[in-house]
């Protein structure tokens, strides 16, 4: 394109001096630019050569024109849309002012949608055919109907409340709104003594279905001890029931589970329970406890495996000991080391082994001290070895080893515990030795208990209960005084008889004693010298 053409164009580019021109200049010029005329082929080499660029459209320009079409397509479907909306808008607000939002329930009853004449209809039907399930544990379950409790029908004006207090116009939010928008409640009234009666008869409030709730228990167990389960139990509570039934048909809900409503008594603890756990833990310390009784060659172990049947928790998981068992225990305890009465072999001064039977002299456990020391011991979970609490014990023996006695009476103490210092009385050859620490210190003949007015001296082992000087012996018809008395018997004892002149053979048949033993003064006088209380005192 040529400058002219570019000016001609663009006549706004071309300064205004240049546009006025003279008649004459403005002829000459027409005639200079009249061009001549060209040959079709020329013009047609000379389009061919214009540049392609030419003829292409500028981007902005078509980026304008698409914002445009765009835009025009945008609020055409705008409009669309907004009066589709409103359309729907205003035709759901006109429908719900005549029904129910969605979603609306009353009493669990449905009525989305329904009309308030609609609504009346379903709710008059669903009330006449109402009936509350009653689930119980083991899966059983139990039912009350509306009829049984003369349940009313839900007033209409309520029903109405609710329709009118729905607002047509406020359908879209009603969508939104959450569960205690649209389950309505209407507290419905039937006969609480129809109810009464109704929840009387149920079949887990009978006494022959009840079963009470247990507590965990506790178990001995590879010594030691372990907690067991409790049990629940069926045992219903009647008021928590009653309150939820008449709260449930009130309401029209369609089933109470009674285990999730908490109407069944609970057992007051359970396995975790700390306080379980605490006595569980101080029963095994009661079984843990050991103690090992041991007096000469006897033995005898109390432990957890007899400890534990002594022990009981009551429904305030106080632990207590059976006393009766403990008794049971200490009697056995005093069987095996009580050495009282007990038929002891001796050897005798002639040299014959008898076996001597009966008396007092021996051990004998305080049962009273033991009982109290268990009952404070077992609590503790101790390990001991003991020498068992007596009340009695055997009379001390000295460490010398010398004399027949030790020759003749050999063995344990424990066992054969009369020892080497002893008092022997043959009643058969009415004779009488005093032995101190194997050594002999004396002897004689005696005159013992009179046979032929049944006033035999006994025999046995007895104990020296003590001895005493000048003493005067009374009886129903006597009164004889003695310089030496000490009894092992009873009133029974050893004596001087300075009124007798004569001892030993058979005297003590017709001419004998009240019981006691006589001896000639001088023997009375030595062992009284020597003896001790205590020393045992064999009579055969």
């Amino acid at each position: 394109m040529s400058h002219l053409d570019k000016d001609l164009e663009n006549p706004a580019e071309i300064p205004s001096e240049e546009l006025t021109e003279t008649p004459l200049e403005s002829e000459e010029a027409r005639a200079e630019t009249i061009p001549e005329k060209i040959p079709e082929s020329s013009e047609a080499e000379a389009e061919a050569a214009q540049p392609e660029e030419e003829n292409v459209e500028h981007p902005l320009k078509t980026k304008i024109k698409e914002l445009v079409i765009n835009k025009r397509k945008f609020l055409i479907a705008g409009t669309i849309i907004l009066v589709t909306f409103l359309l729907v808008y205003f035709g759901m607000a006109r429908y719900y002012t005549q029904h129910f939002y969605f979603r609306t329930e009353i009493n669990g009853i449905n009525v989305s949608g329904k009309t308030f004449e609609e609504a009346k209809m379903i709710m008059a039907a669903k009330v006449k055919e109402y009936t509350l399930n009653i689930k119980e544990r083991d899966g059983k379950n139990e039912q009350i109907k509306a009829a049984d409790v003369g349940l009313e029908n839900i007033p209409y004006e309520e029903i109405k409340k609710i329709f009118d207090s729905q607002k047509g116009f406020k359908w879209v939010g009603s969508f939104f709104a959450g569960e205690e928008s649209h389950n309505k409640t209407i507290a419905l009234k039937y006969d609480e003594k129809l109810l009464d009666e109704m929840i009387d008869q149920l079949s887990c409030l009978q006494p022959v279905n009840i079963v009470e709730p247990a507590n965990p228990t506790f178990k001995y167990a590879d010594s030691t001890y372990v907690i067991i389960d409790g049990a629940p139990g069926k045992k219903v509570d009647q008021e928590i029931l009653k309150s939820v039934a008449a709260d449930a048909i009130s309401k029209m809900e369609a089933a109470v589970d009674l285990e999730a409503r908490d109407c069944y008594f609970k057992p007051q603890y359970d396995a975790q329970s700390p306080e379980i756990i605490a006595t569980n833990d101080t029963l095994k310390k009661y079984v843990a406890t050991k103690i090992i009784y041991s007096s000469g060659d006897r033995e005898k172990t109390l432990d957890g495996f007899r400890i534990n049947h002594w022990l009981t928790v009551d429904e305030n998981l106080n632990i207590n000991v059976n006393e009766e068992m403990v008794w049971d225990f200490i009697n056995e305890l005093a069987q095996t080391f009580n050495t009282t009465g007990k038929t002891r072999s001796f050897v005798t001064s002639p040299g014959e082994k008898i076996e001597v039977s009966g008396g007092d002299y021996g051990m004998a456990l305080d049962k009273e001290q033991e009982n109290h020391y268990l009952m404070s011991v077992i609590p503790k979970g101790e390990n001991v070895t003991k020498e068992p609490l007596f009340n009695q014990n055997t009379f001390p023996q000295g460490d010398k080893d010398g004399g027949n006695v030790l020759e003749k009476n050999p063995g344990d103490l424990g066992h054969n515990d009369i020892g080497n210092t002893y008092v022997e009385i043959s009643l058969e050859k009415q004779h009488i030795w005093f032995y101190k620490d194997g050594s002999l210190i004396v002897d004689g003949d005696i005159v013992s208990g009179n046979e032929s007015k049944n006033h035999a001296t006994r025999t046995g082992v007895y104990r020296l209960k003590y001895k005493s000087r000048n003493v005067v012996l009374k009886g129903p018809d006597y009164a004889v005084p003695v310089d030496y008395w000490m009894p092992f018997d009873g009133g029974i004892g050893i004596h001087d008889a300075t009124w007798r002149s004569r001892f030993g053979s058979s005297i003590y048949k017709t001419n004998g004693s009240h019981g006691c033993v006589n001896t000639p003064h001088h023997v009375s006088k030595e062992i009284f010298r020597h003896i001790e209380p205590g020393t045992p005192v064999v009579t055969y």
